[in-house]
């Protein structure tokens, strides 16, 4: 094998350890962006899991037992109340990770995390986790980075939640959904709906109805399909537009 045969070999061989873990695909866009030596310190002590609909894998003022680089489904950070009422701070899918706390070295969860349309994710325990954290600095910078993408859909989330009405909420709420399950497809009950959107159920029927009268969606028993994904966006409130712009300029480097 010459020289740069060889060289071609390790570049492939880098690549496709980034690319699958244990004959899974993986699709995490953390995990896709590390340097070889962090994944494979990751690797090896991470494992694949599936996300079912309610599954919390992290709850509200609890120890953070394990972390999860979400790799295909849709998961819900919600606020929860002292009545047991919930409202949606944030929404992650494959761009994501569950735990953060635990990258500024806490260990409870100010928030829970639960699985909304179901998927896979990359577990790590959380003793695994810290140590990996001690080697990898490229992933601790990730991990920050991507704290302060879920703050920014925090604060935008809370003025849209004051400001705009329930259909428009809905239409940007079903955007961001979609851009993280990659599929016009989604299965959301009424009650997931009126959670993620702090609102009554009766608000959620009515939306659902404005949009659907409009050809925009399809909604029956727990099953949304986006019928016209533009005309959805212009019906969406400014927040879904915000969020990607902000989101675009850190990504192109301007942070």
């Amino acid at each position: 094998m010459t020289k740069t045969s060889k060289r071609n070999h390790r570049k492939s061989s880098a690549k496709s350890a980034r690319r699958f873990f244990d004959g899974h695909e993986i699709h995490n866009a953390i995990l896709l962006d590390l340097p070889r030596r962090e994944a494979e310190r990751v690797f090896a002590k991470m494992e694949f899991v599936h996300t079912t609909p309610r599954m919390v894998l992290n709850e509200m003022a609890k120890a953070i037992d394990s972390v999860y680089f979400v790799n295909s489904g849709l998961i819900s950070i919600l606020n929860i109340m002292l009545d047991g009422k919930s409202v949606e701070v944030g929404l992650t899918g494959k761009e994501g990770f569950v735990g953060l706390p635990v990258a500024a070295g806490f260990r409870t969860s100010p928030t829970r995390a639960l699985a909304q349309i179901s998927g896979t994710a990359f577990r790590v325990r959380t003793k695994a986790m810290e140590n990996i954290l001690l080697e990898c600095p490229e992933l601790n910078k990730r991990l920050h980075q991507y704290t302060l993408e879920l703050a920014l859909q925090g604060a935008q989330l809370a003025a849209c939640n004051r400001l705009h009405e329930v259909d428009q909420r809905l239409a940007r709420w079903l955007l961001m959904s979609q851009d993280r399950v990659d599929g016009s497809h989604l299965m959301l009950t009424q009650e997931s709906l009126s959670m993620m959107l702090g609102t009554r159920r009766a608000s959620v029927t009515i939306a659902a109805g404005i949009l659907q009268k409009a050809g925009l969606i399809t909604y029956r028993r727990g099953h949304v399909r986006i019928e016209k994904r533009a005309a959805l966006e212009n019906a969406a409130c400014e927040c879904y537009f915000i969020i990607n712009k902000q989101l675009k300029i850190w990504k192109n480097g301007s942070r």
